[in-house]
């Protein structure tokens, strides 16, 4: 039975480019709770993904030794997701929110990372600072499987 009190979960882990499998699991399942749709975990699995990615690869340029913070937590029927690094930071915010930009063409990534966590979220927030890191707050309303057949 759930209740209305706000639950959440933290979790730290180095900047592996391995953990961020373990990142999205981790995720989906503390939001089971709220017994989502294939859909929207989906949804929720792929911008665990990008945000993970975008920290290893963008804010630590690949370092392994740094830590990525994800919190999640859950309020009535909403999920909120904040994934941290205390990287490189962003020196363009607007410029890299734009679809198909990347700073690292070398390594062919597609640009999109920051499109489809709007795409896929009801609401994303990114406060970021050169040399302090990124964090990323990423909202959605999970409509319950349950009230989808009452």
């Amino acid at each position: 039975m759930r209740t209305n009190e706000p639950n959440f979960m933290k979790l730290e882990f180095a900047s592996r480019s391995e953990n961020e499998a373990f990142a999205r699991v981790a995720v989906a399942s503390f939001i089971a709770q709220l017994d989502p749709t294939m859909n929207e975990l989906t949804d929720i699995k792929t911008v665990v993904s990008e945000a993970v990615t975008n920290a290893i690869i963008h804010g630590y340029d690949n370092a392994a030794n740094e830590i990525i913070t994800i919190i999640a937590e859950i309020a009535g029927e909403q999920i909120t997701i904040t994934v941290q690094d205390t990287g490189a930071g962003i020196v363009d915010l607007e410029q890299a929110r734009q679809p198909l930009f990347t700073s690292k063409p070398e390594m062919e990534r597609s640009g999109m990372g920051f499109t489809i966590m709007e795409n896929f979220m009801d609401e994303v927030e990114i406060v970021t600072g050169v040399g302090k890191g990124t964090i990323v707050k990423m909202t959605k309303r999970i409509e319950s499987k349950k009230a989808l057949y009452n």
